[in-house]
């Protein structure tokens, strides 16, 4: 069973950047597609961006795209998730999940059947 430990979020102000990691333990890292999700006390989960299982494939929701980067590593066992021009509506708890669908072709929303604990990334002045 993969397990998930994300790391990074932290208080930033609106314009920086920030790089979120998923560090990836106990299971074939390349057998999944991989997605961050974002959630906001008292919110659904909101995704925000996904990865196909060699990287070839990346899909981001429209608030994110342009300002935002997914990214793996698979002989790390580890996804990435770069942040620029940040925003406080950026403000979240940023979750990393595991797909087992590992053909995903983008232009939907992944299924993770593994989450992480989650990083808190606040932006604000």
């Amino acid at each position: 069973q993969i397990q998930l430990r994300e790391s990074g979020g932290k208080l930033v102000q609106p314009g920086d950047s920030l790089t979120l990691s998923c560090a990836t333990s106990g299971g074939l890292f390349s057998a999944y597609a991989m997605a961050w999700y974002r959630q906001v006390a008292g919110k659904e989960r909101e995704f925000v961006a996904a990865i196909s299982w060699n990287g070839g494939i990346t899909f981001y929701a429209d608030s994110v795209k342009g300002r935002f980067t997914i990214s793996r590593v698979n002989a790390k066992n580890t996804m990435y998730l770069q942040m620029n021009s940040l925003k406080p509506e950026d403000t979240a708890d940023y979750y990393c999940g595991a797909d087992p669908n590992k053909y995903y072709s983008g232009g939907t929303y992944p299924k993770p059947s593994t989450w992480g604990q989650g990083t808190q990334v606040t932006v604000s002045s």
